[in-house]
């Protein structure tokens, strides 16, 4: 398959080239084309005819006829200035030779022809060469004449425009081929941004696929990876959820047969530490389970439903907690916040929050929501120790503990914070955690309505 990326750079730098070139190398042309002309009859016939009276007469170079030239006129009753030039390109007749005669000389020094020249204010003609006495002398003639020049002739007299001109228009060029690239770039790093955040789901759009260039191939290849990866991620918080499953099994067997144990007696301090034991592994299973749920989204399906009415139950939950344990817990949530979410998961993502809020606090826990036209804002905020800055980003990872909860009595086996956090990338958000100053701790989630 042919470099189109390549094709593509190749052609928008080489169009940039060659409309600066164009601008800067046609304009003269067209300015030359346009104003050189050949000479008029009656213009050449004047120019003989003073041309056969010096060959006639060389003596008038000597007389005072060079000089009434300054003082004819043409038949249209315009000043006719005439110049003679000797062979090495002085004019002998007169000293008030104007720029335009002079750069008309220069450009027609190797011309045998006399043409006419089309300056803005004047018009040149010439050079008739005659012969007197061996030497050649040539004949100008210069007639005032404001002549309407064409558009482009605005650009030729305005250099620095021109230039100007010439770079805004490569430079919308460039910007256009830059957008045209960049476009799809941004596309697919937004995607790979997504991906990294644990967004699975999120693909390079089918704009950017279907180019067809070496972008749109990337952008494929990026999309059969993200699937890849998702589908071996699934499978093995499937596989997870079904391990913890076919556990629960022989863990029911264990505690039938130790009820059956007890119930003949056989109550002793070993058998109280299996009983207790199983009971801490069928919590451990149930978490497992409810983070493969939560993580595989099944048996919820997401509704549209007022904030402060979905968390009704866990607020009210917190309160009664809280106020157990002689704290108290301040709620700050707009009733009229709406959202599109699965209200199991969120409760049950807010509840961990709420209730490690509630362990660690000394004596104020707060949750606040608040919302704009896009996403919804909740903080919960305690008073408690906080957490070494270096473990904010582990916290939400499953089975990672910080120290001042490593002992299973004060945090269970570090998936309570796990599961809040696959509910809050299952809804898209995000969630931050940070320490609070002089102590404590907070956490922010967004949420997209």
């Amino acid at each position: 398959m042919p470099n189109r990326l390549f094709i593509k750079l190749l052609l928008g730098f080489w169009l940039c080239s060659s409309l600066i070139i164009a601008l800067v190398g046609l304009l003269p042309l067209l300015q030359q084309k346009h104003d050189r002309a050949p000479i008029p009859p009656h213009l050449e016939n004047a120019l003989s005819n003073i041309a056969i009276r010096f060959q006639e007469n060389p003596s008038l170079f000597e007389s005072d006829f060079l000089r009434r030239w300054e003082r004819q006129r043409n038949m249209e009753g315009k000043p006719l200035r005439i110049y003679l030039a000797n062979s090495e390109g002085q004019v002998i007749n007169t000293q008030k030779i104007s720029r335009g005669v002079r750069s008309f000389m220069l450009m027609t020094d190797e011309d045998k022809r006399p043409i006419s020249h089309q300056f803005k204010d004047e018009l040149v003609f010439g050079p008739y060469h005659f012969n007197v006495n061996g030497e050649t002398y040539s004949l100008y003639g210069r007639l005032p004449d404001h002549h309407p020049r064409p558009w482009f002739f605005f650009f030729v007299e305005n250099k620095l425009l021109t230039l100007s001109l010439a770079i805004l228009l490569s430079g919308l060029l460039c910007g256009l081929l830059a957008w045209h690239l960049g476009k799809a770039l941004n596309s697919l790093k937004k995607s790979a941004n997504a991906l990294a955040e644990g967004d699975l789901s999120n693909r390079v759009d089918k704009a950017t696929t279907k180019r067809n260039d070496e972008i749109g191939q990337l952008a494929s290849a990026f999309n059969s990876m993200a699937d890849s990866i998702e589908t071996m991620v699934k499978n093995q918080q499937r596989l997870m959820g079904d391990i913890s499953h076919e556990l629960r099994t022989p863990l029911t067997r264990l505690q039938l047969s130790l009820a059956l144990a007890r119930k003949k007696g056989q109550q002793t301090t070993e058998t109280d530490r299996i009983g207790y034991e199983a009971e801490q592994l069928e919590k451990l299973i149930a978490e497992l389970l409810e983070l493969s749920r939560v993580k595989l989204n099944t048996n919820e399906t997401k509704v549209r439903l007022g904030l402060a009415e979905s968390l009704s139950q866990v607020l009210d939950d917190a309160e009664f907690e809280a106020d157990q344990q002689d704290k108290k817990i301040t709620i700050d949530i707009d009733e009229d916040i709406e959202l599109t979410h699965f209200p199991k998961s969120l409760s049950r993502a807010i509840e961990n929050l709420l209730r490690n809020a509630i362990r660690y606090a000394k004596n104020d826990i707060y949750i606040h929501a608040s919302a704009t036209a896009d996403e919804v804002y909740i903080t919960i905020k305690d008073d408690g120790p906080g957490i070494d800055a270096s473990e904010l980003d582990a916290i939400f990872k499953p089975f990672y503990r910080p120290d001042s909860a490593r002992q299973r009595e004060s945090g269970g086996w570090g998936l309570g914070l796990a599961i809040t956090e696959a509910a809050i990338t299952a809804h898209k958000g995000k969630i931050k955690a940070k320490n609070r100053v002089p102590h404590g701790l907070e956490v922010n989630i967004t949420l997209p309505v």
